[in-house]
């Protein structure tokens, strides 16, 4: 009966060793193992064997394309303006012993580099490029941060930025911005409109006064050439101008006949002599 439980007792043993030495790797893992605290192999996926009780699996490597989130953080850029981001990180883990010895916690470190480059890039920015130039931040940030996590194992497949925008001041700032700059416009334009208006209110006026010029330089010009032509037909240098001013003057009492503030008027009976009295005629 001993004999029995001891046959028994290694049996067991015999088939825990055996299954202690046996490793089965998932697709996508790669295992680490130490042998007495030493790096000593990787476990690619499929079947693997190690030495029971010597090698031990210390770490269990994810080769699978991996998402990091980089949490939202203020920066300041070049103009002083407050902005807010985050990005999300692309990663894939290329050699898992690099990974797990060359790094504590090589996700926290790729959030923590991404973070300092973004704050770094978006500084030596101003706010309108900051705000405009997505392709570009993402470009330099994906550059700076691969050539660092390349030392880990750490492939950078891609880096996205999720969001940036204007801090609530910030937003608050430039809504009162371009109000203000609004109500300057509208006023610069309504004083232009004024100053058309008034241009061309003046230009009218002097329009008018040019042609009213003209018409008086046109209408003296014709009275003197009727006088002329009156006194080359008649020969009298007196007659015309008497006929001239005596036509002007019943013209000018057929319009005061005419005007609503019309008074009653005496004419003298003798025009011509009245006229002749006027120009100082005897």
């Amino acid at each position: 009966m001993p004999a029995v439980m001891i046959v028994g007792v290694l049996f067991v043993v015999v088939a825990a060793t055996i299954f202690a030495g046996i490793k089965t790797v998932p697709q996508g893992q790669e295992w680490i193992v130490e042998r007495l605290g030493k790096y000593t192999t990787t476990l690619k996926p499929g079947l693997n064997f190690i030495i029971p009780y010597i090698d031990t699996v210390a770490y269990r490597v994810s080769t699978k394309g991996d998402v990091l989130t980089i949490g939202s953080q203020e920066v300041i850029t070049k103009d002083n303006a407050v902005i807010i981001t985050n990005a999300v990180a692309f990663i894939k883990v290329t050699d898992p012993t690099k990974a797990v010895y060359e790094i504590q916690n090589y996700e926290y470190a790729i959030q923590n580099l991404v973070m300092t480059s973004l704050r770094a890039i978006i500084g030596q920015m101003d706010l309108n490029s900051a705000l405009s130039e997505r392709e570009h931040i993402k470009a330099r940030l994906q550059e700076g941060i691969s050539k660092e996590v390349a030392t880990w194992g750490i492939y950078v497949q891609s880096v996205e930025i999720q969001d940036i925008k204007p801090s609530e001041s910030m937003q608050k700032a430039m809504e009162q911005q371009a109000s203000a700059d609004r109500f300057k416009q509208a006023a610069i334009l309504e004083a232009e409109g004024r100053r058309e208006a008034m241009i061309r209110e003046a230009d009218g006026r002097l329009e008018a006064a040019k042609r009213e010029a003209d018409a008086q330089i046109r209408l003296a010009e014709a009275s003197a050439q009727a006088i002329k032509d009156i006194s080359t037909a008649i020969q009298d240098r007196d007659l015309p101008a008497v006929f001239l001013l005596g036509d002007r003057y019943i013209n000018a009492l057929q319009h005061m006949a005419t005007s609503q503030n019309s008074k009653m008027m005496v004419l003298p009976a003798d025009l011509p002599a009245a006229i002749r009295g006027i120009m100082g005629k005897g």
